[in-house]
């Protein structure tokens, strides 16, 4: 397989997958970034005798060279940068803490960046208001009432409203809830919405 091709396969790979984030192509990354290096090398000298000479007979490739390493670190930057908005979608959708499947397949970078998003988030949400915060993952699409109908996936156990009442989520269960109460856990998969 070609450079460019490796290039271009760490972005295909993105779109190919059915994964809310595919394992990282640490290997791919890696291959791509040890081409980029080979060509600056091999490029270098080819300047070097250029200024040393004058002749310009290798000048075509080494433009040549030069815009196939900027492919291939724009190829690299869409990868990683994909990885992370899809990263930021689901800070938003699942909240702060990673599903296992999803934790698995990041790298050491990659959760540091997770975890400093998550809590900037939460520190500019904590601003919001008179020192009570809001909590702008709550409402991802405005509510059409303030109750909803549920039924629970699984056995949650003791589950506490706002207003200090308590509701045993058992598996199969069903329950009128406030809707701002219960969003985090319909995106966990815990709670399903009866529409």
């Amino acid at each position: 397989m070609s450079s460019t091709d490796r290039a271009f396969e760490l972005v295909r790979e993105l779109t190919r997958t059915t994964e809310t984030i595919p394992p990282f192509n640490d290997d791919g990354v890696r291959s791509v970034l040890e081409d980029i290096n080979q060509i600056y090398q091999e490029n270098y000298s080819y300047a070097m005798s250029y200024n040393q000479t004058g002749d310009r007979k290798y000048l075509p490739l080494v433009m040549y060279r030069h815009k196939q390493i900027q492919r291939h670190k724009r190829c690299v930057m869409v990868y990683l940068h994909n990885r992370l908005q899809k990263l930021k979608k689901v800070r938003w959708h699942l909240g702060a803490t990673l599903p296992a499947d999803i934790k698995a397949n990041l790298n050491e970078p990659e959760l540091q960046w997770f975890n400093n998003y998550s809590r900037m988030l939460a520190n500019y949400m904590m601003t919001i208001g008179d020192g009570t915060g809001l909590n702008l993952t709550n409402d991802i699409k405005p509510p059409k009432s303030l109750f909803i109908e549920v039924r629970c996936l699984t056995d949650y156990g003791k589950f506490e409203l706002e207003n200090g009442e308590i509701v045993l989520l058992k598996k199969n269960s069903q329950h009128y809830l406030p809707k701002l109460q219960c969003e985090a856990l319909i995106r966990q998969g815990i709670l399903q919405h009866i529409v």
